[in-house]
């Protein structure tokens, strides 16, 4: 059995993050635990074809470690990869990633004020738990009736199969989210035909890409002071969206271009109808195209809007009973968010799993920590996604907090904290309380972001410098300590 100081789930964004900064405080006795062979994460894990970030490139990085050479404004999958194993690389943290790695569970014992971590590579013990494994790491396949009858080829799109080639195939897409409004555009030209199955049309808006010039390059490589004010110019811009999400009556405005952009694209009524949004722009994610309205006019291109009603061995059967001939399908169904699976082995100190203490509605003390979990602290938690601007910022502002915990912790000679259960319940009822008007319960729609229980426990309501701000300390007095 090894003993660590602090043990890391996950080896995406928030592991690396959390491991570099570690580091440059000094602290040097931790492992990050991954599952996989390489870090990367979500970006490691997609790879369907036209994966692409949907946040500009300038602000999708770690503010300490800006990348002058990014070939768009928004960054394409595989420089995203790249950048976060050159960043694990430069700052020294590669020997503490044990890859393979996968977490079956982690319970906290009282007795020794200590976490045990069983993984697929040896027993490990830690201080201090972050998890990192992220909301967009686990597919989520709906149960279709009949799909274990099918004949050919099935896969989701964050498990591409790059081994089939879907030239001359007659392919079914279902689902129309972030992911199969990327892929689908650049299949289209290959299969025999493409079948789209929607449930509910997204709002789309144009996507301002271009790229990046190499007077750019060299203007970012030999001033990092001017790309650090581009940064700041397009992190502030996006704040100022963040308004529209908070009161849906200013999204109406916004709206009106994504109207403007579907009406341009799709000049046949019929089928505009068909994409027309009956919610409010931003009550489910906004996703960003210019070339998904134009793939689904194609001659080979159908949209089918009714609900799926079985699976056959070689087809899609639709409620008004028609079947579908396709011999290849793929689920862009998005992902398991609000029932994260490592939520289902992480026990705290009475032996129940985040899971069950949640009962499908996760909280957690600023979306970081949680009564009951000792010294576990959650990256990306509860109430700490986003809609309109970069994941890397509540990122480091968790780090910084968790980082100051573990500060906060040496000083007072403490081997414990954990949030009392009266300020984790007066952080979600502040939550709920700032949902309850924005476009995300107000909107019209029942997206992603709602768990069963209806809470929308995954974004955060508000602005992302209020965060920062909140989280710029550990406030211990929120905490029981020992």
């Amino acid at each position: 059995m090894t003993h660590v100081h602090v043990a890391i789930v996950g080896a995406g964004f928030g592991g690396i993050g959390a491991a570099i900064r570690l580091k440059q405080q000094g602290i040097d006795d931790f492992v990050v635990l991954e599952r996989a062979s390489r870090l990367g994460g979500t970006w490691r894990d997609n790879t369907y074809p036209g994966c692409a970030c949907d946040v500009p490139s300038h602000l999708y990085s770690f503010s300490f470690a800006p990348n002058p050479n990014w070939t768009n404004t928004f960054s394409p999958q595989g420089e995203i990869w790249e950048y976060l194993e050159a960043c694990t690389d430069r700052f020294g943290v590669r020997d503490k990633i044990r890859f393979n790695a996968d977490v079956r569970g982690a319970s906290w014992d009282d007795a020794t004020n200590q976490w045990t971590i069983d993984t697929t590579v040896g027993e490990f013990t830690a201080d201090v738990l972050i998890s990192g494994a992220g909301p967009l790491n686990e597919p989520s396949i709906p149960k279709l009736p009949g799909l274990e009858t099918f004949t050919g080829p099935t896969f989701h799109s964050s498990r591409w199969d790059h081994g089939l080639d879907l030239t001359g195939r007659r392919v079914a897409v279902i689902g129309t989210g972030a992911s199969a409004i990327q892929f689908v555009p650049q299949i289209q030209p290959k299969v025999a035909h493409l079948t789209v199955l929607q449930r509910t049309p997204p709002w789309i808006t144009p996507r301002r890409s271009r790229p990046l010039t190499d007077f750019e390059h060299r203007a970012y490589q030999r001033m990092p002071a001017l790309q650090t004010a581009m940064r700041g110019g397009i992190y502030w811009a996006r704040e100022l969206l963040a308004t529209g999400f908070l009161n849906p009556k200013v999204m109406r405005v916004l709206q009106q271009g994504a109207q403007r952009h579907l009406e341009r694209s799709i000049p046949d009524p019929a089928m505009r109808a068909k994409l027309t949004p009956d919610y409010r722009l931003g009550c489910k994610r906004i996703l960003l195209s210019n070339d998904y309205y134009p793939a689904l006019r194609q001659d080979n291109v159908d949209l089918v809007t009714e609900p799926i009603r079985e699976i056959r061995p070689q087809g899609i059967v639709t409620a008004g009973g028609v079947e579908h001939d396709v011999d290849t399908i793929i689920f862009g169904t998005g992902f398991h968010v609000t029932d994260t699976p490592i939520a289902e082995k992480i026990r705290g100190r009475d032996g129940r799993t985040l899971a069950e203490v949640w009962e499908g509605s996760p909280k957690a003390y600023r979306g970081i920590t949680v009564s009951g979990f000792p010294n576990l602290f959650l990256l990306v938690g509860p109430n700490t996604g986003l809609g309109h601007t970069s994941i890397i910022f509540m990122i480091e502002s968790q780090v910084a907090y968790i980082l100051d915990a573990l500060k906060t912790m040496r000083r007072r000679g403490l081997s414990r904290v954990e949030p009392r259960p009266e300020m984790l319940r007066g952080f979600v009822a502040v939550m709920d309380y700032r949902m309850r008007n924005t476009v995300w319960l107000a909107g019209g729609c029942n997206s992603w972001y709602l768990d069963p229980t209806g809470r929308n426990s995954t974004i955060w309501p508000g602005y992302t410098w209020k965060y920062r701000q909140e989280t710029r300390r550990f406030d211990a007095d929120a905490y029981v300590t020992a």
